[in-house]
């Protein structure tokens, strides 16, 4: 494993170094990559992306981590905690999995575990929220699976692929996220 943060099962999740920026760049340009997050919307080239990997390790409000399979230490996308809140202790997750080939292994699954605890036991935060747009079953499915429940929906909030969709808003508070721990025991 290469400078691991975060470990699980079958993924860890490391800091993003300067090297990464030549993989991530056509992930992030990659539409099908895309289509499920919120921020991507127009190209990235490197340059950009080197300057997103410089700057995020100097925010305070970020916390970004590499996504790497743990047999290969192959980088197959990112994912993070925005928005930190310290006031309200709260944030919002983000994850993609850039590298096609490994959609559907359960990656997602871990790693918004492993972020997820890292934001209660490590951060002290009291509330993880995002937001996942309707057509993203397989990422619902993910959050829900961790814990997260619906709180609301932003109606028709998204324009994508010729038609308006809705927006889901789903979050996991620290006491969900300690009971569902002691039903595991």
């Amino acid at each position: 494993m290469k400078n691991p943060f975060l470990s699980g099962t079958k993924v860890y999740l490391r800091p993003l170094e300067r090297e990464d920026a030549p993989l991530l760049v056509p992930w992030i340009n990659d539409a099908e990559v895309t289509r499920t997050l919120e921020v991507f919307y127009r190209p990235m080239n490197l340059q950009t992306e080197l300057e997103f990997i410089e700057n995020i390790y100097k925010s305070e409000h970020d916390v970004v981590l590499g996504i790497a399979v743990k047999q290969t230490d192959a980088l197959i996308g990112a994912t993070g905690l925005h928005r930190l809140d310290g006031k309200n202790r709260r944030a919002s997750f983000g994850i993609f999995i850039g590298e096609k080939a490994e959609w559907g292994k359960g990656y997602g699954t871990e790693v918004t575990t492993l972020m997820t605890g890292y934001a209660f036991e490590t951060l002290n935060l009291n509330r993880v929220w995002l937001h996942v747009y309707e057509y993203n079953e397989r990422g619902i499915r993910a959050y829900e699976k961790v814990g997260f429940t619906r709180e609301g929906v932003l109606r028709q909030d998204r324009y994508h692929e010729g038609r308006y969709w809705d927006t889901i808003t789903m979050a996991i508070l620290r006491e969900e996220w300690e009971a569902r721990k002691r039903q595991v025991r």
